[in-house]
């Protein structure tokens, strides 16, 4: 019998009411206890008890028995943490005096992936469950967004829309009901178009990457168009903490590999990470755009550790025709903290706190290729 050695794994082994029970007693539990909400929204009260009534409904939809314990467990951390960061967001509104917390789902998604992180709960099953806290408001608003149909494709490449449905029911029915209470027909909608596109459950079915591509930067003319694919060279752009072992990884799987590294150019500049990195970033796009113009392949390895980062990265690629591949090397914290000593630029521990407070994971939405390694 295979042992239950990290505390997620002790923690899912457990019954839904331990599980429960162990959440209450968290200090991100007891925030959201001192968090009132809108009494006109939310007339159960604090962001505690709607928590805890979403858990329970959680339970009792309709399929949640005939579930995988994957799939049960991934909705049951859902509702514990899907709003875990209004007490970060919430205040009045200056014009009605009614509480607001504006996005409060993107400060839970970095709380629900700092949580599962220090539960040691593997990278895929952590990143589904931060994917469904910061998208979980979306159903609802369907019919407000510009393209109801590119909404439901475009989250498919980021969730499960089924399980997003399923939690968004939950979510609507764990709390007191009021005239304010939304329709659970609006809910059924997401589902319905999601099932019309082909994305219910697994991601929109593209024609090739290309299009899947040029569809999240907006770029492509008609879901029914297939792209050539006539991309010049390949970038493949390295993505963690540092002391991940991206240098590592790149001499074991990619030897040979020109490599445009920021901590390289650093020491021919004589630039300190603590100071300006105005001169690295102009040396770096400098000789990318001299590869890129030769057609030559090569890595960018770089910490890129936000989206906004590595979009800006990726666009470079794009103008000039290059096919971009997102390497994130996300090994245990202990891992990273033991590489980090043993290197000989050791980034401050202060440093590394602010890096993976701001880290976003990166998604199929941001490249052609987006490969994530835990162990290797």
């Amino acid at each position: 019998m295979k042992s239950i050695t990290s505390p997620w794994q002790r923690l899912i082994a457990s019954d839904d009411s331990a599980i429960l029970e162990w959440a209450a007693a968290q200090p991100w539990a007891e925030s959201m206890r001192s968090c009132a909400q809108d009494a006109v929204w939310h007339p159960e009260g604090d962001v505690w008890t709607h928590t805890s009534m979403v858990f329970e409904q959680v339970r009792e939809l309709d399929d949640y028995g005939g579930l995988d314990r994957s799939d049960q467990i991934a909705l049951l951390f859902t509702a514990l943490l899907h709003d875990s960061g209004k007490p970060k967001t919430t205040r009045p509104d200056p014009e009605t005096g009614r509480l607001r917390s504006p996005k409060h789902s993107l400060a839970g998604a970095h709380i629900a992936r700092e949580v599962l992180r220090d539960l040691a709960c593997p990278l895929a099953e952590r990143e589904a469950i931060v994917a469904l806290v910061r998208y979980h408001g979306r159903p609802p608003y369907l019919l407000e967004s510009g393209n109801p149909e590119h909404e439901v494709i475009r989250l498919s490449w980021l969730l499960n829309n089924r399980q997003l449905h399923r939690f968004a029911l939950a979510d609507t029915r764990g709390r007191d009901r009021s005239e304010d209470s939304r329709p659970e027909e609006a809910l059924h909608l997401w589902r319905d178009l999601a099932a019309e596109m082909n994305c219910l459950d697994g991601p929109y079915p593209f024609a090739n990457d290309q299009a899947r591509f040029l569809f999240h930067r907006g770029e492509l003319s008609s879901l029914h168009y297939t792209p050539h694919d006539s991309r010049s060279c390949t970038v493949m752009m390295m993505s963690g903490l540092p002391g991940a072992g991206k240098d590592t990884w790149l001499a074991r799987h990619r030897p040979g590999l020109p490599v445009l590294s920021l901590d390289s150019l650093r020491e021919e500049l004589d630039i300190a990470p603590e100071e300006n990195q105005g001169r690295v970033a102009q040396a770096a796009q400098a000789r990318a755009r001299e590869w890129l113009a030769a057609g030559n392949s090569f890595a960018f390895n770089a910490t890129n550790l936000t989206a906004s980062m590595r979009s800006r990265w990726v666009d470079l690629f794009h103008a000039y025709g290059a096919r971009t591949e997102i390497v994130y090397i996300e090994p245990a914290l202990a891992t990273v903290a033991r590489q980090n000593r043993e290197r000989e630029a050791v980034v401050p521990e202060s440093v590394m706190s602010r890096l993976l407070a701001k880290l976003e994971v990166p998604t199929l939405a941001e490249a052609h290729s987006v490969t994530w390694v835990e162990d290797f």
